[in-house]
């Protein structure tokens, strides 16, 4: 398969992920889909990635801002684990051979991150 047949299949993958996520009781909101080289290499530099392997350098990985509702009703960006994991075990149900969530990794956690490997 093409390089643009798999963003295709990811970016299909994303458009279920978001709608899903709402009936989950979450509001996502975008970060990052594609780096530059140089944008990678400051990150491997400052430690917010250890790779420059990145798949956000080929257009297949989103980092996304993960919302939930606190006890008053009112939306929070979540970096609790537990809150999200629903979230990455329907990513990596979409399609369980490709799909992969950055809170499952065990060096560096990134739990709004969602990408598909080829």
């Amino acid at each position: 398969m093409i390089l643009s047949d798999e963003q295709w299949e990811f970016e299909q993958d994303l458009a279920r992920f978001v709608i899903e996520a709402k009936s989950f009781g979450y509001k996502l909101t975008g970060g990052e889909l594609y780096r530059t080289e140089y944008q990678q290499e400051y990150y491997v530099r400052t430690g917010r990635s250890l790779t420059m392997d990145s798949f956000h350098r080929l257009r297949l990985a989103k980092d996304y801002n993960i919302f939930v509702k606190n006890a008053e009703g009112k939306w929070e960006l979540t970096s609790d684990y537990n809150k999200i994991r629903p979230l990455g075990d329907f990513w990596k149900s979409l399609c369980p051979e490709k799909n992969v969530w950055g809170g499952e990794w065990k060096q560096f956690k990134d739990l709004g991150h969602f990408e598909r490997r080829i």
